[in-house]
Order: C-alpha cells, then sequence, then structure tokens
C-alpha cells in the first residue's frame, strides 16, 4: 500500500498510525493533494487540535483501496491520548518507551534528538524515562547519554539513584571513564542540600559505583580523588565493596601504606569487614611488617561468624613473614596450624619455611621439611638447592653438602659460580684440597668461570699444603681468564717466607719471574731477610741487589739486621759472604763501618770525631729507633772484636745525642745510676765501663760521694755485668735486677790501680788480673805501681 496524507499541518506533531491487518503487504507512499491545503481550514482554540486530510492507502497500481481519519492528538486536558478516528485511546507506556527508545537510536546525540523528544505528542515522566533507558542496547551508551541529557533539562525531571546506577553500568561497560568522572559531578550536586551537605540516602549506590568502576579501572588518582572529594563532604555510606576496590587498587599499585589508610577510614567509619577485605589486609599487613596487626586481624577473621575459614594465601603470606622476621615459633605454629585445618602446604609455603629455619640456623628441621617436601612428590627449586648446599656448607657439614649438590646435579641443575665458589672455599678453609680440586676441575669443565674468590682460596690451600706446582698451575689458568695475578701470586710467596719454606719461596720466585709476574719490594726484602736467616748468603745477595736496583732504600734497620748476622756469624767463608752483602746495600753506614776500623792516617781524624761525625748526619726525627738498634749491634760487634776504646766512643756519642736518654741518673748525693735493661750485652758491657768513668772522675776529682750508686740491669744482663766487675773485685752485691753498692765502697774501690786501668783502658785480660792478685799479695814485687789506697792486709784482702 502507498499511504498519501492531504494537506499535513508540519507544525503539528507527527501522529502514531495505527496499521490496518497487512493482507496485501502493500509500499506506504505519500502523496498530497493539491486544493488539500486551501479546503481545510485551521480548527478554533475551542476544538481538538486534529489532522484535517485522511489518510488515502493505495495498493501497487496507485489505486485508492480506502481512506479515513488517522491518528491525532487528543485535546490538551489529556496527557498521553490519542484519538482514533472518533474515539479516545491512550498511548500504552510501553509505545511510549518504545518511540523514545526509537528516537534515541536513531538520532543518537545533537540538536536533531532534542527537536524530535521535543515534539513528542505525550509528556515522558521519570518512570518512563528509566523504561527507556533500561531498553537501550548495553552495548552503546551514547544514545542513553544523549536522552538522558535532554530529560535532565526538562521540567519534570528528578534524579534517581537507579537511573544514575543504570547509566553508570553502561559507561563502565564502554569504559567511557570521562563521562563516569562527569556524571558523577552531576551526581554529586544532585546529591547536595543548599551546597552544604550530600544526601547520603539517596545517591549511595552509584556514588559508591562510580569509585568502584574508577578502581576496577586501575584509575588510581581519579578514584581516590572522588573518594576524597566525597569523604571531605561528608559522604558516610561507603559500602564494603568500594572500601576493598579502593584497597585492591593501593595494593596492586605498589603503595601498601595508602592501603592501610583506607583500611583504618574503614574501620572508624564503622563498616563491617567481610571476606574479601581480610584476605587482602592479612597478607599486606604481614607482607609490610606489620606482624601484630596482621596477626590481630587474623585471629578476628577466625572468631567473626560467617567469614569462614582463613584461605590458603593469608597462611602462605603470615608463615612466610614470620619466618623472615625471625619469629620461627610463630611461623611453626601457623604452618602446623594450616594442615590441621586441611590445607596442605604448597612447595612454596615448604620454600619459605626451609629458607627461614636455613637461615636461622635451624639445619636439622629445614632438612626434615626439605625430605617432608620431596615426600609430598614437590620438586625443590634451584634456589632452594643452592642455599641448602650453601647453607650447609658454610657450617660445616660438607658431607651433607656434598650428597644435596649431587642431587642438584642429578635433578638437572647447573649448579651456579657461586654454589660452586662456596663448596670449594669451605673445603679449602677445611684443608681438604682433593675435594677443592674436583670442584674446581667440575666448576671450569663445565664452562664456568671461576670467581676471584675461588683462585684465592685454591691458591692458599695449595701454598700451604707446599703444592708448587698445582698452585703454578691453577696461577696460570687464572691469568689466562683475565685476572690480574699479581698481588695473588706475592700472597702465595709471602704464605712460603713466613711458613719457613725458603727454598720453596725461591722457586715460586723464580716461578713467577719466568711466567713475566711481579713482586713487590716488601716481599723481596722479607724473602732476603728469610735467606739470612737460613744462612742462604749467596741467594740472598742476588735478592738485595734486585732490591737495590728498584729504587728502594736500603734503611740503616736492614743494614744493621745485616750487621747482626755478621756478630752470630762464626764461619770465615760465611763472614766473606755477609760482608759482600753488606757492601751490596751501599749504605753509609756501611762507609762507617769500613772507616772506623782503620786507623788515623787514613781517616784523616780520630776515631771519636769519625764517630761524631757519622752520627750528626742521622735524621733523628725518622730514624731515632733505627740508630738505637745500630748502636746496640755495633756495640756487640765491638766488643767481640775487643775494640774498647771504639766502642766506648761509640756509647759516648750515642749519649751525647740522647739516643739513651734516661740510662744515667745522678739524685745528687743521694744515689746514682745505670739502667742498662734496654741494651744488648755489648752496649751493657762498654756502658758499665765507661759510666763508672764517669763517676770515678765526679768522686775523686770533685769529691761528691753519693749514699749508693746501682746498676739496674735486669734479670737478663744481671750475671754478665755481675761477672765482668767480679774479675776486678768491685763491691758491688747482686740482687734480683740490681747490682748496689755504697758510695764509700765504690770510692774506695776506684783508687785501686787495676781499677783504674780497667775504666781508662780495656776489659782486663786473665794475665791483668793474675798481676793484680800478685800485686796485692807481693807489694814490693811492683814498686812502679803506685796505689792512692793504703795497702790493705793479707787478711783483709784475702
Amino acid at each position: 500500500m502507498l499511504l498519501r496524507l492531504r494537506g499535513l499541518r508540519l507544525s503539528q506533531p507527527l501522529p502514531l498510525f495505527r496499521r490496518r491487518p497487512e493482507t496485501l503487504n502493500p509500499t506506504l507512499r505519500c502523496l498530497s493533494s493539491p486544493s488539500s491545503s486551501q479546503s481545510q481550514a485551521p480548527l478554533p482554540s475551542s476544538e481538538p487540535a486534529e489532522w484535517t486530510d485522511d489518510i488515502v492507502y493505495l495498493d501497487e497500481s496507485g489505486d485508492v483501496i480506502c481512506s479515513g481519519r488517522g491518528l491525532r492528538p487528543a485535546e490538551p486536558g489529556r496527557d498521553a491520548h490519542v484519538l482514533d478516528g472518533g474515539l479516545l485511546r491512550p498511548i500504552p507506556r510501553s509505545a511510549a518507551a518504545s518511540k523514545l527508545v526509537e528516537l534515541a537510536r536513531r538520532w543518537r546525540w545533537g540538536p536533531d534528538l532534542d527537536a524530535h523528544l521535543d515534539r513528542l505528542p505525550f509528556p515522558p515522566d521519570p518512570s518512563l524515562l528509566s523504561v527507556a533507558l533500561a531498553a537501550l542496547p548495553a552495548a552503546d551508551p551514547q544514545p542513553a547519554l544523549s536522552l538522558f541529557r535532554w530529560a535532565r533539562r526538562q521540567p519534570w525531571f528528578a534524579p534517581s539513584d537507579s537511573t544514575y546506577a543504570l547509566l553508570l553500568d553502561r559507561l563502565f561497560a564502554a569504559a567511557d571513564f570521562d563521562a563516569i568522572q562527569s556524571l558523577f559531578d552531576d551526581i554529586l550536586k544532585a546529591a547536595t542540600f543548599d551546597d552544604a551537605e550530600p544526601s547520603s540516602t539517596s545517591f549511595s549506590s552509584s556514588l559508591n559505583l562510580v569509585v568502584q568502576y574508577l578502581c576496577q579501572a586501575s584509575k588510581l588518582e581519579i578514584s581516590f580523588s572522588c573518594f576524597k572529594k566525597l569523604r571531605d563532604a561528608g559522604f558516610k555510606e561507603f559500602n564494603t565493596q568500594t572500601y576493598n576496590s579502593l584497597i585492591t587498587l593501593f595494593l596492586c599499585k605498589g603503595l601498601p601504606y595508602k592501603a592501610f589508610e583506607i583500611y583504618e577510614s574503614m574501620e572508624s567509619s564503622g563498616c563491617s569487614l567481610d571476606a574479601s577485605t581480610y584476605d587482602l589486609m592479612v597478607p599486606a599487613l604481614a607482607k609490610s611488617g606489620r606482624l601484630d596487626a596482621a596477626l590481630r586481624l587474623f585471629q578476628e577473621m577466625k572468631a567473626k561468624e560467617g567469614s569462614g575459614r582463613p584461605g590458603l594465601p593469608i597462611y602462605a603470606a603470615l608463615v612466610d613473614s614470620m619466618g623472615k622476621a625471625g619469629r620461627l615459633d610463630a611461623a611453626v605454629g601457623l604452618y602446623q596450624e594450616l594442615q590441621s585445618v586441611g590445607y596442605r602446604p604448597s612447595v612454596t609455603m615448604y620454600v619459605s619455611m626451609i629458607e627461614s629455619l636455613v637461615r636461622a640456623g635451624k639445619l636439622d628441621a629445614g632438612l626434615k621439611l626439605w625430605d617432608e617436601l620431596k615426600g609430598a612428590g614437590f620438586r625443590p627449586n634451584f634456589g632452594l638447592y643452592t642455599m641448602m648446599v650453601e647453607s650447609h656448607a658454610r657450617s660445616g657439614r660438607l658431607e651433607t653438602a656434598a650428597s644435596i649438590f649431587a642431587d642438584m646435579e642429578r635433578s638437572g641443575f647447573l649448579p651456579t659460580p657461586s654454589t660452586y665458589a662456596c663448596l670449594i672455599e669451605v673445603h679449602t678453609a677445611a684443608r681438604q684440597v682433593d675435594p677443592a680440586m674436583r670442584l674446581y676441575n667440575s666448576m671450569t669443565n663445565a664452562g664456568l668461570r671461576p670467581g676471584l674468590s675461588t683462585f684465592t682460596s685454591l691458591l692458599s690451600v695449595l701454598a700451604n699444603k707446599k703444592l708448587l706446582d698445582l698452585a703454578a698451575k691453577v696461577l696460570l689458568e687464572m691469568k689466562a681468564v683475565g685476572f690480574a695475578v699479581d698481588v695473588n701470586a706475592s700472597d702465595v710467596l709471602m704464605i712460603y717466607i713466613k711458613g719457613g719454606s725458603t727454598e720453596l719461596a725461591l722457586r715460586w720466585l723464580r716461578f713467577m719471574g719466568s711466567a713475566g709476574i711481579r713482586t713487590n719490594n716488601f716481599i723481596i726484602r722479607q724473602l732476603f731477610e728469610s735467606c739470612m736467616k737460613a744462612g742462604l748468603y749467596d741467594s740472598a745477595q742476588p735478592l738485595l741487589e734486585t732490591y737495590v736496583g728498584s729504587a728502594a732504600k736500603v734503611d740503616l734497620i736492614l743494614y744493621t739486621s745485616i750487621l747482626a748476622h755478621l756478630v752470630r756469624c762464626q764461619d770465615e767463608k760465611n763472614e766473606r759472604a755477609i760482608m759482600d752483602v753488606m757492601s751490596s746495600t751501599k749504605h753509609r753506614a756501611h762507609e762507617f763501618m769500613c772507616g772506623i776500623f782503620t786507623g788515623p792516617e787514613q781517616r784523616k781524624k780520630p776515631v771519636l770525631s769519625f764517630v761524631r761525625e757519622f752520627f750528626q748526619e742521622i735524621d733523628y726525627e725518622l730514624e731515632e729507633s733505627a740508630a738505637r738498634y745500630f748502636v746496640n749491634v755495633l756495640l756487640n760487634y765491638l766488643v767481640l772484636l775487643g775494640q774498647m776504646n771504639r766502642a766506648r766512643c761509640v756509647w759516648k756519642v750515642a749519649y751525647e745525642n740522647k739516643l739513651f736518654p734516661k740510662a744515667i741518673v745522678f739524685d745528687q748525693h743521694i744515689a746514682w745510676s745505670l739502667d742498662v735493661r734496654n741494651l744488648s750485652v755489648g752496649a751493657a758491657l762498654v756502658s758499665v765501663v765507661h759510666t763508672l768513668h764517669r763517676f770515678r772522675k765526679r768522686m775523686l776529682y770533685y769529691g761528691v760521694v753519693p749514699r749508693r750508686i746501682k746498676l739496674v740491669t735486669g734479670p737478663t744482663l744481671k750475671m754478665v755485668v755481675a761477672q765482668m766487675l767480679q774479675t776486678v773485685e768491685s763491691p758491688f752485691e747482686v740482687s734480683k735486677v740490681v747490682l748496689r753498692a755504697p758510695g764509700d765502697s765504690v770510692l774506695e774501690w776506684f783508687k785501686k790501680p787495676i781499677v783504674q786501668q780497667f775504666l781508662l783502658n780495656e776489659i782486663p785480660s786473665k794475665a791483668d788480673v793474675l798481676m793484680h792478685k800478685l800485686n796485692v799479695l807481693f807489694p814490693s814485687s811492683a814498686p812502679e805501681v803506685r796505689s792512692l789506697s793504703p795497702r790493705k792486709p793479707l787478711a783483709m784482702s784475702r
């Protein structure tokens, strides 16, 4: 059929047409009558507004089937009604809603949609709007949003929580979060009374949905901003799901402390906690280290009815956190509790428990859980194998560590260099060379590169075991992989030197030279001193020449140590070798040694002046202790050679230069003392002779006689000094550490000719002592000897 509308008033809203039963399936076409607009006049205002034209139904050929009055609006007083011919019929709500849906779907948005909605033949209401919004397709929120925006401008519009919730569902499904944020502002405005307080009872559902949907979309800033706006405005109807959404979002974003703030706000608001809240908060509190709060919430969850039993993730988080925090008793208790309630521990929980026990040093408990893990059918992972091997190795359980290591290799895991290094270092620390070398060879065969610590520990144990050839092989392999080996080679050399293996040290030094590895001057000096102690003077001289040739300075201490070896030497051949070593030092002390034994004709100066000149060149700020050491050794050597005059010159100059400032003490007329406890044997003898000579001069020439004179020798030098003075019948009495005598007795003793000879020249020989005794027994046999004291009777002399 074809439909023709004659004289249609376009200013009138279009009517709803009621179709006849379609028996012919016609095609409608609008036909217009040229005279219809002139023949019809507008109805007066008192008459109902209606169409004056007929509706003509045509068939396919254009013939008229029938005509009649169509549907038209009723009078204004009757809203939602139309005239069907002459009958007044109400518009069905379903038809009205369908009309809204049809217009919204066709025009979608913009002025066209608003114009058509403004010309509706019926006024919509909020319930009709809700029906139309629900009927619109959920996949496309634009028509529903446009219809809602048009309705919001109408006077009949009343905001509804269900309407906002429906729109939010559509917008969230379409992921239109900008529109959700805009709609949130509209809801907040609609929920405000006097722009001050929100209505927490009218729109609580939609306001909670906004925050929940934004949280589910991971819109952190926007969702928290909406939450804060509501909280600041006084909104107190947040539900548990909203809090859970915020907590979940903050935890997922790695902000646990913000999640804790939301949780505290949730507790303060009086909102009830559900199972999801416990599942979120207990693990979060445990992992963040707030263990007491986590345990309190865990106990609260178990005591609360309806919350169900705690899940396995909660137990796992608590066990892991308690174990890492060192609270092993609590961790073991929770582990046993989860087993008692029917949970089967996961492999992660086994790993966590074993790690906690092993790190706490409870290896037996960790090994028990290790066996339980394998018995439950789980396969230990690589990290757990590594930790078990290293922990047992470091604790000294080498057999258990080796067993787990072998199991690790059978399971197909390739041990890391750190695992190999740990085992090798532990075996080397236990001085087990064979297992350490097997592990080292296995490591290199697997294509792994040993670390510096591995090489160092291996070289150390091989050096201590005196396996020089094997140590050389390892050192060359270390050099081949790119490590600097100078320090390690020097360390091995020092081990041989400190161990007294001088021959091995010399062999290792020759190997270092052949491999192009250099050592430092300090180690060369140490090896030189070891050769000197061992009597290997032929090997010591090349080392000293190398030391001097590398611009190293031979100090006075080193020269004095060589001189000390010469003092103790008793073989003429070795003496010549030591003298050659001394000449290789090129130290100025050697020139002094050569000059002190020559005559005044060659020196061209007296020996005292020569000694003073040498000691004036010494820097006492840097070499005071070295000079004191040199004087002690030199006086030993001079006394040994019988050069007392030269020795007394050396002591005199040393005392003048205050090398021994506290040796001689003059306490007026009370006591004079000499302290030789810190001197060598030769220096003590020379100092005693020289000091007694000074005492004699003061007492005889100046007439000063003290009450007593003390020679403080100490237990070591006591007998040496006493034996020397006994040859000239000294009055000194020997006590534990001191030789003492009254001043008067010493004065009488000083008057004897042999004492004068003894103090002025040198230590008397056996012949001099015998002559002195003959002179005492038979004074007339030596008239040329004049004594300053009266002769004693024979009985008294005896």
